[in-house]
C-alpha cells in the first residue's frame, strides 16, 4: 500500500497555489493539508497540524522563505519553489529536498516530489513493488486487473484499455469514458498486459491493438486519440501486418 503524504503549499501567489495543487492531485499518494499565503500563517499552522512535505517560496511579505525555514526545529522536507535561482546554494545547505525554478514543467514537479518521498513510497522486501495485480478468467475478454489511483482499487477489463501512457514515474491508462493514473511505470504494464492484446508502439505510449483504427505513416489512431509510432519499435507494428 502507498503511504499518503501530507503537503502544505506556502506561497503569497494564489497562482501558484493553484499550479502545485493541480500537479498534487494527478499523483495519488499526495494529500492536501492546507494552504499558507506567508510564512507566519505557516509558522502557526506546522505547529497544529501533521505535515510531510513542504513547498515553499522564498520571496513573501514579512518572513522569507529561508528565514522561515531556519526557525523550524523539526521542519519537513521541503520542495523550494522560486523565480530566483541565485539561493539554491542556500537551500541545500539547508537540506532542502529539490530547488524547482517557476515556471516549472509536470515532469520536473514529479522528480522533486520523487525525491521527497521516495522513502515512504519504497517497496520492502515484505510489500511487493508492482501493485498491478492480474486477475484471470477462463474467457480471454473477461480477464481484468485491479489499479491502485486516486486512493481506490479500480477493476478494470482488458478490453476496456485503449492507451497506457507513461507519465513521468507514473502512467495513465486510457479507458473510454476517464484516465487513471497511477503509481507504476510504463514497463510494468508491458510484462503484465497480453501480449496478443496490447503492443508498445513508441517509449511513452503501450496501445491496445483491438482498438487501432487507421496505421497511416508514423502514426496510429484509435478512438479519440493519434499516437506516435517511436523508430525503435517500428517492428512491434509491422508484425501487425504479417
Amino acid at each position: 500500500m502507498i503511504r499518503m503524504t501530507r503537503y502544505l503549499v506556502v506561497d503569497d501567489e494564489p497562482i501558484a497555489h493553484r499550479i502545485i495543487e493541480r500537479y498534487c492531485n494527478d499523483l495519488p499518494h499526495l494529500e492536501l493539508a492546507g494552504h499558507c499565503y506567508d510564512a507566519l500563517e505557516a509558522m502557526q499552522f506546522l505547529s497544529t497540524e501533521p505535515v510531510e512535505l513542504m513547498f515553499l517560496d522564498l520571496n513573501m511579505p514579512k518572513l522569507k522563505g529561508f528565514d522561515f525555514l531556519k526557525t523550524l526545529a523539526h521542519p519537513p522536507k521541503v520542495i523550494v519553489t522560486t523565480a530566483y535561482k541565485e539561493f539554491a546554494i542556500e537551500g541545500y545547505e539547508l537540506d532542502v529536498v529539490d530547488y524547482l525554478l517557476k515556471p516549472f514543467s509536470f515532469e520536473r514537479f514529479v522528480k522533486a516530489v520523487n525525491k521527497a518521498v521516495k522513502s515512504e513510497v519504497a517497496p520492502t522486501p515484505a510489500t511487493p513493488a508492482v501493485r498491478v495485480q492480474r486477475v484471470e478468467s477462463t474467457e480471454p475478454s473477461k480477464s481484468r486487473l485491479f489499479l491502485k489511483g486516486d486512493k481506490k482499487h479500480h477493476q478494470v477489463a482488458y478490453d476496456d484499455i485503449l492507451i497506457v501512457e507513461a507519465y513521468g514515474n507514473y502512467s495513465k491508462v486510457h479507458l473510454a469514458d476517464e484516465v487513471i493514473v497511477t503509481h507504476e511505470k510504463l514497463s510494468t504494464f508491458e510484462q503484465i498486459l497480453p501480449d496478443e492484446q496490447f503492443i508498445r508502439v513508441h517509449k511513452s505510449y503501450v496501445v491496445a491493438v483491438p482498438h487501432i483504427r487507421e496505421i497511416e505513416g508514423n502514426r496510429i489512431k484509435l478512438e479519440g486519440h493519434e499516437i506516435p509510432i517511436g523508430q525503435v519499435y517500428k517492428m512491434n507494428v509491422n508484425r501487425l501486418f504479417e
